[in-house]
């Protein structure tokens, strides 16, 4: 029988996970809870149980080394965020559910969630519905969850990023 997920204040960081990704016994500890499971209903759980936190959902390819980028920087935020969000990691080959309905084609996509209502997120990208790459910097990620959990208590299904990611202005 697999572990049930985890829905407490004490979870800080939930893994959803299947397969041999992330196998290493080192990356299995630096990423403090784990739950094993192939079911997207344990990922829809998640998302409709949480009451008080935004759930933030890393869906990718575990393998992928776009997806470890984020990891990292998602587990070394957990600490950090525990309070008003928490994060939960779901391979796409393993629990493909999801991948027609939120258009999970990417390596690496991540996306919001509060009291089961999808947080969409204006990076000035066009697509508002996910992230779907690796942000590096710990306090960007941080500041754009804390900008989510922000607005979604206020009630706004819509927030607007604290920096714009438009490739406007890069030459």
């Amino acid at each position: 029988m697999l572990p049930h997920l985890h829905s407490g204040k004490s979870s800080v960081f939930s893994h959803l996970l299947c397969g041999p990704a992330h196998a290493t016994t080192q990356r299995k500890d630096q990423l403090a809870t784990l739950c094993l499971t192939c079911a997207g209903w344990e990922v829809d759980q998640a998302i409709m149980k949480e009451e008080d936190r935004v759930v933030v959902i890393r869906f990718g390819r575990d393998s992928n080394k776009e997806c470890m980028v984020q990891d990292e920087v998602l587990f070394g935020i957990a600490e950090q965020v525990k309070n008003f969000a928490v994060i939960y990691l779901v391979d796409i080959d393993e629990v493909p559910d999801f991948n027609g309905m939120y258009e999970l084609y990417d390596a690496c996509t991540t996306m919001f969630f509060y009291r089961n209502k999808h947080i969409m997120v204006d990076l000035g990208t066009g697509n508002n519905n996910k992230i779907n790459w690796a942000l590096p910097d710990h306090q960007e990620l941080m500041d754009i969850i804390e900008i989510v959990y922000r607005g979604a208590r206020k009630g706004r299904g819509l927030v607007v990023s604290p920096k714009d990611y438009s490739t406007k202005y890069r030459y």
